[in-house]
C-alpha cells in the first residue's frame, strides 16, 4: 500500500500546494507594499520552497528550437519517428542547407534508470551542429496499461535492435550510463547474427560494465542485499487511476529519493540557497535552481521484471564481463563484436559508475581491432559531467563526434574543424 499512500499524501496536499502559490503571488506583487521588504521577500520565497519541495514534476521539454551548422542558425523540430509502448524514438530534424552533405547519423540510448531522456538535453545539444541525431524516448512504466504486455532487460534489447535496423546502415550508437550494458549486448547479438545493419561505432559512456571493479555505493548497495529483498521492498503496483493500474513497478518517487539520499546534505544546501537568492532578488541563480531541480526532480517509474533482472544480471551477477549474460536463450558473446568501432568514456570522480567499469568493454571485447577502439578519461568531473557540462562540450563531444566521423563506413566524412577539438 505503500504506493497508494504516497499518491494519497501528494493529493491531500494539493490544496495546500495551491494556497501557498496563490500567497506567494500576493507576496511577490510589485503592488503589495509588503513585497519591498525584507518580511515580504522572505515570506514569497519560504511559500514557494514549499511549493516546489511538495508538487510532483512532469515530463520536462528537451526546448531545442535551434541549432549552429556550419556557423549558421538552422531550425530543429523533434518528430517521433519509431513507437513501441514502453519508448518512442524522437528524431531532431535539422533544416540542414540542400547539398551539404550528411552528417553521421546518431542513435543516442537514454538511461531507463528513473529520469527521462530530457535528462540529456546537454547531450543532444553539444552533438547536435555535427550529427543527425535520434534519441530514445523511455515511457514511464505507470502510463503504459498492463494489457501491452511486460518490458524486462530483454526487450531493451531487442528494442535497441528494432531501432538500429529502422535507422538503416552506417548508424552510430551512444549508450549514456545505464543502456551501456544493453547497448553492448545488443551490438553483440547482431555482430554474432551476421547483422549487416550493426552499427558503425559505438560509444559508451559512465556505464556498468563491470561493477566489481571501484564499486560505488550502488554497486554495493546490490551486493549486500538478495534480490527478494529489492523485490519484497522496492517493487509494488501502480494505484488507481493511472493507466499502468496494478503493473508492478519500481516508483520513481523511491529511486528519486535513493538518488538524494547520496547527496542530502548537498540538497539541502542547495535549497538553503535558493531561499536566500530569492529573498536578495538574485533572479539569475535562482533561475538556475529552478532549471536543475525541474529536470532532477522529474521521474519515471520502472517495470519491475526489468529492474529486478538489471539488478541481477548486472549488478550481482556480473553476467556480461563473465560472458555468462543470456538473450533470448543465447549466451551474449562480446568477442563476436569485430567490426563495430569502440569509444569509452569515463569521468575521473564518477561516484555512480567508478572509474574503469565502462574501460572494461575494452577488455571483454577482444577482437576489435585496434585502430578501431579508444578510450578517454575527463579528469574533475562526476558522471554527470560525463555527459552534461562545459567540460563535456570542451572535451568530449568533440571526441565523440571525431570518432564517429573517422569510423563512418558508407558515407564521405565532412571535413571540418571542431571547436575544442581536432580536424575531423
Amino acid at each position: 500500500m505503500f504506493y497508494q499512500l504516497y499518491e494519497l499524501n501528494h493529493a491531500m496536499m494539493a490544496p495546500w500546494r495551491t494556497a501557498a502559490d496563490a500567497m506567494r503571488l500576493a507576496f511577490s506583487n510589485p503592488m503589495n507594499p509588503i513585497s519591498h521588504t525584507y518580511l515580504g521577500r522572505a515570506t514569497a520565497a519560504g511559500l514557494e520552497v514549499f511549493e516546489r519541495t511538495t508538487r510532483r514534476y512532469g515530463k520536462p521539454e528537451f526546448g531545442l528550437p535551434e541549432t549552429l551548422i556550419d556557423g549558421q542558425p538552422v531550425g530543429v523540430h523533434e518528430r517521433i519517428v519509431w513507437r513501441e509502448p514502453f519508448c518512442n524514438l524522437i528524431h531532431f530534424e535539422r533544416a540542414v542547407p540542400k547539398g551539404r552533405a550528411a552528417d553521421p547519423k546518431v542513435l543516442i540510448v537514454a538511461p531507463m534508470s528513473g529520469h527521462y531522456a530530457t535528462l540529456l538535453r546537454g547531450t543532444v545539444e553539444a552533438l547536435l551542429p555535427h550529427s543527425d541525431i535520434y534519441i530514445t524516448d523511455w515511457i514511464d512504466a505507470r502510463m503504459v496499461p498492463l494489457s501491452e504486455g511486460n518490458f524486462d532487460l530483454d526487450d531493451y534489447i531487442d528494442y535497441v535492435i528494432q531501432m538500429l535496423h529502422f535507422l538503416g546502415p552506417d548508424t552510430h550508437v551512444i549508450g549514456v550510463c545505464q543502456p551501456a550494458v544493453p547497448v553492448l549486448a545488443a551490438v553483440a547479438v547482431m555482430e554474432a547474427a551476421g547483422d549487416p545493419l550493426s552499427p558503425a561505432s559505438m560509444t559508451l559512456m559512465g556505464g556498468p560494465i563491470d561493477t566489481r571493479i571501484n564499486p560505488t555505493a550502488v554497486n554495493k548497495l546490490a551486493e549486500e542485499r538478495p534480490i527478494e529483498w529489492f523485490r519484497d521492498n522496492v517493487v509494488m503496483p501502480v494505484p488507481w487511476p493511472q493507466p499502468g493500474f496494478m503493473r508492478m513497478v519500481y516508483p520513481g518517487f523511491l529511486q528519486l529519493s535513493g538518488f538524494m539520499s547520496m547527496n542530502l546534505d548537498r540538497h539541502l544546501i542547495a535549497h538553503k540557497e535558493f531561499f536566500a537568492h530569492l529573498v536578495k532578488n538574485d533572479g539569475d541563480a535562482a533561475e538556475k535552481h529552478r532549471d536543475f531541480y525541474d529536470e532532477y526532480l522529474a521521474v519515471m517509474d520502472l517495470t519491475a521484471e526489468f529492474y529486478l533482472q538489471t539488478v541481477q544480471v548486472v549488478f550481482m551477477q556480473h553476467a556480461l564481463p563473465k560472458g555468462e549474460m543470456m538473450h533470448r536463450g543465447r549466451r551474449v558473446d562480446t568477442t563476436a563484436i569485430k567490426k563495430v568501432a569502440l569509444l569509452t568514456v569515463e569521468g575521473e570522480n564518477d561516484d555512480i559508475s567508478g572509474l574503469g567499469q565502462t574501460k572494461a568493454a575494452q577488455t571483454i571485447c577482444t577482437n576489435i581491432p585496434e585502430h578501431m577502439r579508444m578510450h578517454y578519461m575527463q579528469p574533475d568531473v562526476g558522471h554527470y559531467g560525463v555527459f552534461n557540462g562545459s567540460r563535456f562540450r570542451r572535451e568530449i563531444a568533440p571526441r565523440i563526434v571525431a570518432f564517429q566521423r573517422e569510423h563512418a563506413r558508407h558515407t564521405n566524412p565532412v571535413k571540418q574543424v571542431i571547436k575544442g577539438g581536432k580536424t575531423a
